[in-house]
């Protein structure tokens, strides 16, 4: 199981976040069938703080690692996560 942390006080992002990873997870799935990834969303600066101090943009974390601060990523971006993730 992969697990991929949404980092963002603001509701709007981390939604646009879980669509953008629902949306990877689903493309990836076709190569990977039993693929199952557990989606966090870390709403307080406290917790957010822990991993970067960007708070005004979103920022993910896969397997406890941060791969993108401060932007919405791209689907393609977050494939390559997701793959990199499975491959360790």
């Amino acid at each position: 199981m992969i697990q991929v942390k949404i980092l963002s006080y603001l509701s709007p992002q981390r939604y646009v976040v879980r669509r953008v990873i629902l949306a990877a997870q689903a493309e990836l799935q076709k190569e990977s069938p039993g693929l199952r990834i557990e989606i966090i969303e870390l709403k307080d600066w406290v917790h957010i703080e822990q991993y970067t101090p960007v708070l005004s943009a979103p920022s993910l974390v896969v397997n406890e690692k941060l791969v993108c601060v401060g932007t919405v990523p791209s689907r393609q971006d977050v494939i390559g996560w997701l793959k990199s993730a499975i491959n360790e």
